[in-house]
């Protein structure tokens, strides 16, 4: 695998002839959109297979795999278009490995609504070990919440990624209410209840695992959570399953604030199986123009974290999105527009902006002029993956943790391929 940054006259037919590999492998690879202009400054990742198979009569993927000696889920890892079901045609290409050898083997979990386009999901799992399905809640009455899940689940088992139930305090409304989930951790005959149904239809549906996602908790409601979080280890772990929990992006256990207080790292990783570290939102939608996930701050986080918690229980949060700031930025007025990371780069294709990289936040940005205004857009490139790749390397972390697999990110999922064994279990 190798990263180019794309300079002034180059195409992608110009590179492909650069690096001997097809066009339509760099397109694929990066996600580019037509009419397929590239941007100066822009990176591309360029993956080199290493050993490739041409399809014959009576191939299927089951044989291929086999002759190959690897698993269903790397062959559509390698070729993410078999994700899709079409038919084998002879002499077809099909990639098995790409040169260089993988890092190591890590387990990946992605958050993921029920509207999420179907053709996308599948091009996204076979890289997850964990699809986390937002969100199920609760209401007054002490009945839960249930979004139509039936088709992630169905192409979770597809792809083995084990499906996770997010517990959130979303009402009818769709909107974060303190009170049901202070009335969750402080009424025992509610919180039963809740906990009563979810395993319920975790068993019946076949999830293996709850992501108990609470934010904001009060410091005097922080006890109280502690002990929901242990009641429901005690009464999940009975069934089989495991339970999962997001923290607020600490950098101390003293860290003020009513987003930080209420999660105590050390007593919540000794509790739950494993952990997500929300290290994103330093760049925010009602927020100055930022990196959304720069390295120094997300460091930060890590450090403390791993000095409280075994770092195989970690997964680190990497957003897969991007801000577009209208500017000049006015606090408590401005309103970023959240969009996705290949979006952003066809944003710059079209005002014909130039790339930039901040070496310090490890982040891409770039600025551009319409209908007579200034914008500017920090957002995800192969890049910054490659530097929160390093980082969950360097502290041996269990793996990446995105919020969220609802935008395609084709580099991110390319780079992967390339360097990592990704953990799948048997259903």
């Amino acid at each position: 695998m190798e990263i180019h940054i794309v300079a002034a006259g180059e195409t992608i037919l110009k590179l492909s002839q650069i690096y001997n590999i097809s066009p339509e492998r760099i397109i694929s690879d990066n996600g580019l959109l037509p009419p397929y202009v590239l941007v100066v400054g822009q990176a591309l990742i360029i993956t080199k297979p290493e050993t490739i198979h041409y399809v014959k009569p009576g191939d299927t993927l089951y044989s291929i795999a086999v002759k190959y000696g690897i698993t269903l889920q790397e062959l559509y890892q390698n070729n993410p278009e078999l994700t899709q079901y079409e038919p084998l045609s002879e002499n077809q290409i099909l990639v098995i490995s790409f040169e260089g050898e993988k890092r190591r083997t890590i387990s990946i979990n992605g958050y993921a609504y029920p509207f999420v386009n179907q053709e996308l999901l599948r091009r996204t799992l076979p890289f997850l070990t964990f699809l986390s399905i937002f969100s199920y809640g609760m209401k007054e009455d002490g009945t839960l919440l249930i979004p139509d899940d039936s088709l992630l689940l169905e192409e979770a088992k597809a792809f083995q990624a084990l499906p996770v139930l997010v517990l959130t305090s979303l009402t009818e409304e769709d909107v974060f209410s303190h009170e049901r989930l202070k009335k969750l951790i402080l009424d025992p005959e509610y919180q039963n209840s809740i906990l009563n149904q979810l395993i319920e239809i975790m068993l019946k549906k076949g999830y293996r695992g709850l992501d108990a996602d609470f934010e904001f908790i009060p410091k005097e409601d922080s006890y109280a959570y502690f002990a929901f979080l242990e009641n429901a280890k005690k009464r999940l772990h009975a069934q089989g399953l495991f339970l999962h929990t997001a923290l607020a992006p600490k950098t101390s256990a003293t860290q003020p604030g009513l987003l930080y207080e209420g999660h105590n790292y050390a007593k919540m990783g000794e509790i739950c199986d494993r952990v997500l570290l929300m290290t994103y939102e330093w760049g925010y939608k009602y927020g100055p123009p930022l990196a959304v996930a720069p390295i120094p701050q997300v460091e930060k986080v890590v450090q403390y974290a791993v000095s409280v918690i075994p770092p195989e229980k970690i997964f680190m949060g990497i957003p897969n999105y991007a801000y577009d700031w209208t500017l000049p930025y006015v606090p408590k007025v401005s309103e970023a527009v959240t969009i996705g990371n290949q979006w952003a780069v066809k944003i710059a294709a079209e005002n014909q902006a130039e790339i930039q990289y901040d070496e310090v936040a490890q982040s891409p940005f770039f600025y551009y002029s319409k209908d007579n205004k200034e914008h500017v857009v920090w957002f995800e490139d192969v890049r910054s993956i490659e530097a929160k790749f390093n980082l969950l390397d360097n502290y041996n972390l269990l793996g990446p943790g995105y919020w969220n697999v609802m935008r395609p990110f084709a580099q991110n999922w390319a780079f992967i391929s390339t360097q990592y064994h990704v953990k799948k279990y048997l259903y």
